[in-house]
C-alpha cells in the first residue's frame, strides 16, 4: 500500500495519535511477520480513528466485513458499551485463527464473535439491524456488501469503507486491474446513490463515511 499522505507526514501524525496498548503492538508485529499482505494491518491512526467513531456514535451492534488479525474489532472493541457486540466476517482460517487468539488475550471474547466463512452469507446469517458496519475485506464485492448492508443500518448507523482511495490508483487511468476498477465502481456507486449520504476521507488509504438519508 502507497500512502496518500507522504510519509514523514503520516509518521508525523502517528507520533501524535495515542499508541494502542503493547497487545495490539504484538499483534502488529506477528501480523507482519507471519501473515500474507501485512499491508492490511489497520494500524495506529485507522485503528483510534474507528474506536473514536464506535465512541462518538455510540455503537452497540457492529459489523465488521474483513477481520484480517483482528486489529480494527479489537480497537473498536475498546470503546464498545455495556452490552454491545461485534461480529467480524473472514475467509482465511490463518487470519481468523489469529485473531480470534489476540481477541481472547485482550479479553473481549464475548464482545466480539468472528465468523469464518463468506461475509454475505454470514450477513444473511446474522439477525437484527447494524449500528455500524466496516468494510474492509475484497475489493470485487464492495458493492455487494454495500448494497447487502445499507437496508439494515440504524437511524442513525454508520458505513465506513476502507481503501477507497486505493493508493492513488482510482486516478490513474493506467490502472485497469480487477481490484482498482472495483474500487472506481464502489466509488461511483456511492456517489451516485440518492439513499445516502457520503464523505471520503484520506485517512490512510482512504476511508468513505456513508449514512442513509
Amino acid at each position: 500500500m502507497t500512502l496518500i499522505v507522504p510519509e514523514d507526514l503520516e509518521r508525523y501524525a502517528e507520533e501524535h495519535t495515542t499508541p494502542h496498548p503493547e497487545l495490539l503492538q504484538r499483534l502488529a508485529a506477528e501480523t507482519k511477520a507471519t501473515l500474507e499482505r501485512p499491508q492490511m494491518l489497520t494500524g495506529t491512526i485507522e485503528g483510534r480513528f474507528l474506536e473514536f467513531l464506535v465512541y462518538m456514535t455510540g455503537a452497540r451492534q457492529i459489523l465488521e466485513i474483513g477481520t484480517y488479525s483482528g486489529y480494527s474489532s479489537i480497537s473498536m472493541a475498546a470503546a464498545l458499551t455495556e452490552g454491545g457486540r461485534i461480529d467480524t466476517c473472514e475467509v482465511e482460517d490463518k487470519h481468523a485463527e489469529v485473531a480470534r487468539r489476540y481477541i481472547e488475550e485482550a479479553g473481549y471474547s464475548e464482545r466480539i464473535t468472528v465468523h469464518l466463512g463468506p461475509a454475505l452469507d454470514t450477513v444473511k446469517r446474522l439477525e437484527g439491524e447494524f449500528d455500524f458496519v466496516f468494510i474492509d475485506a475484497d475489493k470485487e464485492n464492495y458493492v455487494n456488501y454495500y448494497e447487502a448492508v445499507l437496508p439494515r443500518l440504524t437511524e442513525r448507523g454508520v458505513i465506513a469503507a476502507d481503501n477507497t482511495l486505493w493508493s492513488g490508483r482510482v486516478i490513474d487511468e493506467s490502472e485497469q486491474d480487477e481490484s482498482t476498477q472495483a474500487i472506481r465502481a464502489f466509488n461511483d456507486h456511492v456517489r451516485d446513490d440518492d439513499r445516502v449520504f457520503a464523505v471520503m476521507l484520506s485517512i490512510r488509504d482512504g476511508v468513505t463515511l456513508i449514512r442513509r438519508r
